[in-house]
């Protein structure tokens, strides 16, 4: 069985952020809500200051804090080691949520077709699309996933049945790919510097363990002493501890939730 990770190259990446915008594409995530964020940030003080970026999918911990805290079974370390959101069983305790040090969790607290980026249930938008468009929806995400490992639950909603109202939500790695047989991430298609790489880490001819093994010395991941063993790496410098968020997320949960309460304005960025 495969053992599915991340690598993303910081030397590449050029904030563009068109793997957010392919990830909420993908999955339908609502508005203001993001399963990929790309961070931007400023290091250094005039002349010397540069701006740097650096992309936070879930890092699919290999020991995910997030699993032990869900008192539901609603977060669950799938096959192939991914960690996923089962919707029918998730009661939107949040435990997961604060469980995680990388922040990369939010709680849908709307109904899905209140929350896009204009109410699909309102008369006078319904009067407008007379139907035509439907309530956006990827129908990939919609299919349940099966793991016959699973003797509780071999049949779960993982990448489907998501952004229901009261329910916590996070990157799925494209798990609706895989179980299509597509080992390419929506955000790793559309990266136009092909910064983002993903497949199999434990096979040595996959990109990424190549990647790992002839760049060793640019590697690190993000929160390594919280002894989750992501599996999401970086190739490049890790950001200085005193890295500044260039931009304040605006109303979004998964990233304004680490707010700074020393500083009116401040994100705490997931290096920190």
């Amino acid at each position: 069985m495969a053992r599915y990770g991340m690598v993303i190259d910081l030397n590449a990446c050029m904030g563009c952020r068109a793997c957010m915008v392919a990830c909420k594409i993908e999955n339908g995530t609502p508005a203001s809500h993001f399963f990929m964020y790309v961070f931007r940030f400023e290091e250094g003080n005039y002349p010397n200051a540069q701006i740097r970026f650096l992309p936070r999918p879930c890092m699919h911990c290999s020991n995910p804090p997030c699993v032990e805290a869900c008192p539901f079974d609603a977060r669950v370390q799938w096959r192939d080691g991914l960690v996923e959101t089962d919707y029918d069983n998730c009661q939107g305790a949040r435990l997961c949520e604060q469980a995680c040090p990388y922040g990369v969790n939010y709680f849908n607290i709307d109904d899905p077709a209140k929350n896009q980026y204009f109410d699909y249930d309102d008369p006078d938008i319904q009067e407008v699309l007379q139907g035509i468009i439907p309530a956006y929806w990827n129908p990939d995400t919609a299919k349940p996933s099966t793991w016959e490992g699973d003797e509780k639950k071999p049949e779960r909603r993982l990448a489907g049945g998501g952004h229901r109202k009261n329910t916590v939500n996070k990157c799925t790695f494209c798990l609706h790919r895989l179980d299509q047989g597509i080992t390419v991430t929506a955000c790793q298609q559309v990266c136009p510097v092909r910064a983002i790489h993903f497949g199999d880490l434990d096979d040595p001819n996959s990109e990424v363990s190549r990647l790992l093994r002839e760049r060793s010395n640019e590697v690190f991941r993000l929160k390594e002493d919280a002894g989750t063993d992501p599996k999401v790496f970086y190739l490049g410098m890790p950001p200085e501890r005193d890295a500044r968020v260039v931009e304040t997320a605006p109303v979004k949960p998964n990233v304004q939730i680490l707010a700074d309460p020393e500083k009116d304005d401040g994100v705490i960025p997931p290096w920190k």
